[in-house]
């Protein structure tokens, strides 16, 4: 039988949960889809989600590093781009970059130093 492979699901390291669901839920739109602990007062590892993308967000030391930079290819840029701009998060402004290599690029950082690269691809690209 020949290997199959899905889609990735990274896991984001998080210090703060009511942080992670105003970025996550309240700034990017990002569906909260459940969470768990393993009692009330230990770390919690959540699962968020916008369209096919999956995120898992984890208080647990050793589940992710903080600054990882995650590469999210996607199509809409300029609609999300102006979905965020209309919130007015007083956090981030972002904005897109064409790169060399074909794709516009729009980063923003989580307020964990995660930084999630929303990209697609340039038209004729």
């Amino acid at each position: 039988m020949t290997p199959g492979f899905e889609r990735a699901i990274p896991v984001l390291r998080i210090f703060d949960l009511a942080k992670a669901r105003e970025f996550y839920e309240g700034f990017l739109g990002f569906s909260w889809d459940w969470e768990h602990r393993f009692e009330p007062d230990l770390p919690v590892f959540a699962q968020v989600s916008r369209g096919g993308l999956i995120l898992f967000l984890s208080e647990h030391f050793g589940d992710g590093t903080p600054g990882t930079k995650l590469i999210l290819r996607m199509s809409g840029l300029d609609a999300f781009r102006a979905e965020l701009l209309g919130k007015a998060y007083r956090h981030a402004r972002p904005g897109i970059a064409a790169q060399p290599w074909g794709w516009r690029d729009m980063e923003v950082a989580d307020p964990f130093g995660n930084r999630l690269v929303f990209s697609e691809a340039m038209e004729g690209a």
